[in-house]
């Protein structure tokens, strides 16, 4: 199974949407975006996951090494939407606490 990134971007923040499995063949292609998005100067991203189904250890490698990126810009990564997948790995992680998460983007972006 792949794994499909789309973004759209507002005034004061960027969402990107991932869909399908984020594991060690395909976080490489998210980091990317991702750190495009940083490169850019964007310091407020939303990130949803209610489409991914599984995220591996190199996934969330990727969203800790974001947050890291933006807070030292004064932002922050903020989870959309994220599935039950998502919020297992998160939890099993002991990550759920680095990040704001929010039941829909809508909220997600009105909190930057």
């Amino acid at each position: 199974m792949s794994m499909e990134i789309q973004s759209r971007d507002y005034h004061r923040v960027s969402v990107v949407r991932v869909v399908g499995r984020v594991d060690a063949a395909h976080a490489p292609s998210l980091n990317e975006t991702m750190d495009g998005y940083v490169k850019a100067g964007r310091s407020h991203l939303v990130l949803e996951l209610d489409g991914v189904n599984y995220i591996s250890s190199a996934g969330l490698r990727v969203l800790v090494s974001t947050q890291k990126a933006l807070k030292e810009r004064g932002g922050y990564l903020a989870l959309a939407q994220p599935s039950e997948k998502v919020m297992e790995a998160l939890k099993l992680a002991g990550f759920e606490v680095l990040f704001q998460t929010f039941n829909n983007t809508e909220a997600a972006v009105g909190s930057v």
